[in-house]
């Protein structure tokens, strides 16, 4: 897993390397209703996912099956319900890139940790 640090500026994009190719992350805040957006393009710049609501605790385009997208998760990470403005930036929530070996794998022990509880 990888805590990608999060922008500090409303409208922001950054250059992330996954299985060496390279990524352009944007993240963009929307005022009028206190949540931000991810967006995912490739270095040809073509835009592969857009202006996606982040939401905690959930992979971002889990439901997506889009060519030239990395295979793992894109996520942020939160104990709070709703990721605001200033979440990011004070530590109570992470933006987050895991392997599909990561995620298959995190998603194993929360379904051992909830057999146990049973």
């Amino acid at each position: 897993m990888e805590i990608i640090d999060f922008p500090t500026e409303n409208d922001s994009m950054i250059d992330f390397e996954i299985d060496n190719s390279v990524y352009q992350l944007r993240f963009t805040y929307n005022e009028s209703f206190d949540y931000w957006c991810f967006s995912l393009y490739d270095d040809d710049d073509n835009c592969l996912i857009a202006m996606t609501k982040i939401v905690p605790n959930f992979p971002l385009y889990f439901f997506y099956q889009i060519d030239g997208v990395p295979s793992g998760v894109f996520a942020a990470v939160s104990d709070k319900e709703h990721i605001g403005y200033d979440d990011f930036r004070n530590g109570t929530a992470q933006f987050i890139y895991m392997t599909q070996a990561e995620y298959d794998a995190s998603d194993e022990e929360d379904e051992a940790e909830e057999d146990s509880e049973v």
